[in-house]
């Protein structure tokens, strides 16, 4: 009888093991807006250096028109891993009530001493000379709340400028600013990379003020998941972020820039000479280990509530979970 008992426990134990061992890897929906710039577009352009792909984890990228909607997938269960803004992670703990959200890893940070910072542009032949002349005028955004949106409204704070008292706001995508500017539809415009490197913006505009003029260092871009993901499946999430520091080296490599300026042309279908800038000092700052700046961060949390799209103040410590970064670093270590 001992012997059947011993020989069911061992039996138990195998199937218990090959059943684990069968499970199916995790699925990780990791969002992205921007070609190029998000790093969700290009992951699987090096899906050869991903060791862990479709082992442990599947990645699915999947493309959003703006935080708003991220948001509500993170809220809905059909997102795991949302590349939000500064200005939108008080707006997704406080306002959504995601308050098991974590900031897990760094995607790109504007106003890094010697690399790029996003520019607010004005007709170069107009009256506008500094930031008081925009009393009384038209501003554009792409949205209000979003990071550049954020860093505009905190420079015409400083010159004593407030919204709907002293200036219009109008809401308009990134590719049609240029031409609203030149048609003195607006008399403000937020430069953004690429587009601030086209060379018609550059004949009938000239920039005004930087965003790091406005509000220093911004970690622009940070990745975000629910804690209640990352504990069930931590050690997918791991494996995830160990194969997405090894791409993002590659990326950053200069060796490999020709190559990486060849997969944006292929995603974005422009031609490979326009993204000479890409992942150099031309480009905006990204950190090799995707750690991102919590004291920077914080700051730009703080600006947000001072400006009036949260009413409460949010401790960034509190809401950031590095542990899986920093397991993902250990590794590449060894």
């Amino acid at each position: 009888m001992r012997f059947t008992k011993w020989i069911i426990a061992i039996l138990a134990s195998v199937f218990a093991i090959s059943q684990a061992s069968a499970q199916a890897p995790v699925k990780i929906r990791v969002a992205w807006t921007a070609p190029v710039s998000n790093w969700g577009s290009i992951l699987l352009e090096k899906k050869d250096l991903a060791k862990h792909l479709g082992k442990s984890y599947t990645l699915e990228p999947v493309r959003y028109a703006g935080t708003p909607l991220m948001i509500t997938a993170l809220a809905n269960g059909e997102l795991e891993v949302a590349n939000l803004a500064y200005s939108t992670i008080a707006i997704a703990i406080k306002n959504a009530g995601l308050e098991d959200l974590r900031v897990i890893a760094d995607e790109f940070r504007d106003g890094v001493e010697g690399r790029y910072t996003n520019e607010y542009y004005v007709l170069k032949d107009g009256p506008i000379q500094k930031v008081a002349d925009l009393k009384g005028k038209v501003v554009a955004t792409n949205a209000a709340g979003s990071a550049v949106d954020v860093a505009m409204r905190a420079m015409l704070r400083k010159a004593g400028l407030e919204d709907k008292r002293d200036y219009t706001v109008l809401e308009t995508p990134f590719p049609t600013m240029r031409a609203m500017l030149a048609e003195k539809k607006v008399d403000l415009i937020p430069a953004v990379l690429p587009f601030s490197l086209d060379p018609e913006m550059k004949k009938v505009a000239r920039p005004l003020f930087s965003q790091r003029d406005a509000i220093g260092v911004t970690d622009m871009i940070v990745w975000t998941a629910r804690k209640p993901f990352i504990d069930k499946n931590r050690a997918a999430m791991v494996d995830f972020m160990e194969d997405s520091i090894r791409i993002v080296r590659w990326y950053l490599d200069p060796a490999n820039q020709k190559e990486a300026a060849e997969i944006a042309a292929r995603v974005t279908k422009q031609p490979a000479e326009r993204f000479g800038w890409l992942f150099t000092k031309a480009d905006y700052y990204r950190n090799p280990d995707m750690v991102p700046d919590l004291k920077a961060l914080q700051s730009n949390l703080n600006i947000t509530k001072e400006l009036g799209f949260v009413k409460d103040d949010i401790d960034v410590s509190k809401y950031s979970d590095l542990s899986v970064v920093e397991d993902a670093l250990k590794r590449l270590k060894q």
